[in-house]
C-alpha cells in the first residue's frame, strides 16, 4: 500500500503576483504547472492540475478577491480541478468535454492508459484508486474566444486560440510584460502532436504565429519557464522537425 501524503499540493511563490502551485507526488513527466495570478480586482488561476485532492482549499489563503479558474484545455492533468470552482472559462471548442465530464477528451478514459496507478508515489487520500478516477463534470461560467481580454484592474491578458496539440488550446499573453502563459502550446519537453485530437498542420500554424510574438517569458503548464531565447529555438525547432524531406518547409502531411 502507498502512503497517503500529508500535503498534496505545493506552492512557490514567484513574483509578488504571481504563484506556482504543483503536485510533487504526481508523475513529473505529465505534472502541470498551476498558476495563480494575483491582480487588483480579480486574480486568475491558470489550470487545476489532476482534481484528486482539494486546490480550492489549499489556495484559500492566498485568495482574497474574485477568482476565476481557466483551464488551458480541457484534459485532465490541466482540468481536473474545475469542479471545485465557482467560477469557470474554458475555451468554446472544449466546453462541450468540460460540462459533459468528457473522459475521451480529457485523455482519462481507461483504454487510452494515461491515468497509471504508477504515477502516483503517494495517495492524495485514503481509498485513492485510478480505476476510479474521471473528469469531474463543471458547467463553464465563461466561454473563451480569441481576443478576448482578462482584466486584473492592474494588468489585462489577451486570450490566444492555439489549436494543435488540442482543439480548445488557449494561451493568456500579457503584453505589456511581454508574457506568455502557455499551457500545453509551449513548453521545454516533448511536445505532444500525434493524441488523438492533435493535428500536426494546425499546431504549425499556431508555431509560425507565435515565432512573431514579442516575448520575454514563457510560464508553461509543465516544466520550467524560459525566456525569449528558448521560446524560439522550441519553435524552430518543431517547424524544423516538421518539415518533409525535400518539400517546402510549409508543406507537411496531414
Amino acid at each position: 500500500m502507498k502512503p497517503v501524503c500529508d500535503r498534496w499540493f505545493t506552492t512557490q511563490q514567484i513574483s509578488d503576483d504571481l504563484y506556482l502551485i504543483s503536485e510533487p507526488h504526481y508523475y513529473w513527466w505529465n505534472r502541470a504547472n498551476l498558476w495563480l495570478i494575483k491582480g487588483r480586482t480579480q486574480d486568475l488561476l491558470i489550470d487545476t492540475g489532476l482534481g484528486v485532492a482539494s486546490l480550492r482549499q489549499h489556495i484559500a489563503s492566498l485568495i482574497d478577491k474574485p477568482l476565476l479558474a481557466i483551464a488551458s484545455h480541457v484534459h485532465f492533468d490541466h482540468a481536473g480541478g474545475m469542479y471545485e470552482f465557482e467560477q469557470r472559462a474554458i475555451h468554446a471548442a472544449e466546453a462541450e468535454a468540460l460540462r459533459t465530464g468528457n473522459d475521451y477528451e480529457a485523455l482519462c478514459s481507461p483504454e487510452q492508459g494515461w491515468v497509471l496507478d504508477e504515477h502516483f508515489e503517494q495517495q492524495p487520500h485514503a481509498g485513492f484508486t485510478v480505476t476510479e478516477y474521471t473528469l469531474r463534470s463543471a458547467e463553464p461560467t465563461q466561454i473563451l474566444q480569441e481576443g478576448d481580454i482578462l482584466d486584473l484592474g492592474d494588468r489585462a491578458f489577451e486570450v490566444m486560440h492555439l489549436p494543435g496539440h488540442s482543439p480548445g488550446c488557449i494561451a493568456l499573453y500579457d503584453p505589456q510584460a511581454q508574457a506568455l502563459f502557455s499551457g500545453d502550446v509551449i513548453y521545454d519537453g516533448e511536445l505532444l502532436d500525434q493524441l488523438h485530437c492533435s493535428h500536426v498542420p494546425t499546431y504549425i500554424n499556431t508555431y509560425k504565429r507565435l515565432q512573431q510574438l514579442p516575448v520575454e517569458t514563457v510560464y508553461p503548464g509543465h516544466y520550467p519557464a524560459f525566456g525569449q531565447e528558448r521560446f524560439q529555438t522550441i519553435i524552430v525547432d518543431y517547424l524544423e522537425a516538421k518539415r518533409q524531406p525535400g518539400c517546402p518547409s510549409e508543406q507537411v502531411k496531414a
